[in-house]
């Protein structure tokens, strides 16, 4: 018998999602419980494409064009359970709130967004397409391949389900790391002499990064602030404490603004860095972004750059002002939604900033619990937010529609 969508299934879906931990590249178990709602849901054209993603359609009229709803499947790892006031994958609800890693980034939202669509069938100017991704948490891999596989036709536009508190989000800063490689020649500590410390290069190198860091800071956006850098990890090899090291790399967190890619961010670390080290340090450092190797939980290997693109929509734009009319100000029946920028990045940066589909953000969630020990989410929000999503379709749809 078909599952009827409803916000109490939603909730009940939620927990259930909760319970099942899904690290980058560790999706299966969770897209297999999610491909079964969605298709008790009655969901068109469903799958798993080649990373492992889900992806689902609800047919529309045909008078509109598609949009597309997104959420991520991975999370972040929970940290000691004993820091949580309930146990992170429990799935608690207790006094109107649900506990747990993934409560609002993003198992919680995720299922808001797969039930809200789910009642849309039928009636909803346009297709409404639900792809819920995976490895959004290292760099987007899952919505970089969706995009550029042609799997689902290009949207119109796209709604993230990333935590909003009910506003309309419409950017953020993008996300980079970038190494700076110093290089030396290993010796016994008891020989120094013998030796070129790679580390004798680090002081100058963070007097550097701190100027660097200091033009990043100004002048300030308007609407998302500055970009900001911040030195976050030295490693060094060999790790003995009795050998003098060979190799030092120094990892920046670099948030950016809309418009930075990999190589802009390159040829500025290394401009500041010319001259470090004085003759000692030429042809002893290396600046590159940093990768990683990542495998899907389907098998596929790719060493992709730990960057994530930033993106800002117009907030006077049609998108945005349709968006905000459409849902509406909890709490203040007649007013818009409010219209700002997230602070942390998203699958937006790939979606808006790469590929130029107009995208914004909605769900339930205050930010400051992501990635927290105190992650939850207010089943009284959630509820609004499930009974606004068919209303932000439409109006998207409507304003898409008219051109």
């Amino acid at each position: 018998m078909p599952l009827a969508p409803s916000f109490e299934q939603a909730l009940a879906f939620a927990r259930d999602l909760i319970r099942i931990p899904s690290l980058p590249g560790e999706e299966g178990p969770l897209a297999a419980r999610v491909l079964e709602e969605m298709r008790e849901l009655g969901y068109q054209d469903l799958r798993t494409d080649a990373l492992g993603s889900v992806v689902g359609r609800i047919a529309g009229r045909g008078d509109a064009p598609p949009v597309l709803l997104n959420a991520h499947l991975d999370m972040v790892a929970a940290g000691d359970p004993g820091e949580w006031e309930h146990p992170p994958f429990a799935g608690v609800l207790v006094g109107g709130v649900l506990h747990g890693r993934g409560a609002m980034d993003i198992k919680g939202p995720l299922a808001i967004q797969t039930h809200a669509a789910a009642t849309m069938a039928g009636r909803a100017a346009g297709d409404v397409w639900v792809a819920h991704t995976v490895f959004e948490e290292r760099g987007g891999w899952g919505m970089v391949h969706l995009l550029e596989s042609g799997l689902i036709p290009r949207p119109a536009a796209v709604i993230i389900g990333e935590s909003t508190h009910g506003d309309i989000a419409i950017g953020h800063r993008g996300r980079a790391e970038v190494e700076i490689v110093l290089d030396g020649l290993a010796g016994h500590a008891s020989a120094p002499e013998r030796a070129r410390n790679a580390l004798d290069l680090l002081p100058d190198v963070l007097t550097a990064v701190a100027r660097l860091a200091e033009e990043e800071g100004g002048p300030r956006h308007p609407l998302l602030d500055g970009a900001s850098l911040a030195p976050t990890q030295v490693d060094v090899l060999p790790e003995s404490r009795n050998v003098i090291p060979d190799r030092v790399t120094l990892t920046l967190d670099w948030r950016v603004l809309p418009g930075d890619d990999a190589e802009s961010l390159l040829a500025r670390a290394r401009r500041v860095l010319e001259g470090v080290g004085g003759d000692g340090g030429e042809g002893r450092l290396e600046v590159r972004m940093a990768t990683e190797r990542q495998t899907s939980w389907t098998g596929i290997t790719e060493v992709r750059e730990l960057f994530t693109p930033g993106f800002l929509e117009d907030p006077s734009g049609p998108l945005p002002r349709a968006a905000a009319a459409a849902v509406g100000r909890r709490g203040a029946p007649g007013e818009p939604a409010w219209i700002r920028p997230w602070t942390f990045a998203t699958d937006g940066g790939w979606t808006s900033g790469v590929h130029g589909i107009p995208t914004i953000g909605f769900a339930p969630g205050e930010e400051r619990h992501a990635h927290t020990s105190t992650e939850r989410l207010d089943v009284e929000e959630a509820r609004w937010a499930f009974a606004r999503y068919p209303h932000l379709v439409d109006g998207l749809q409507q304003v898409l529609a008219d051109g």
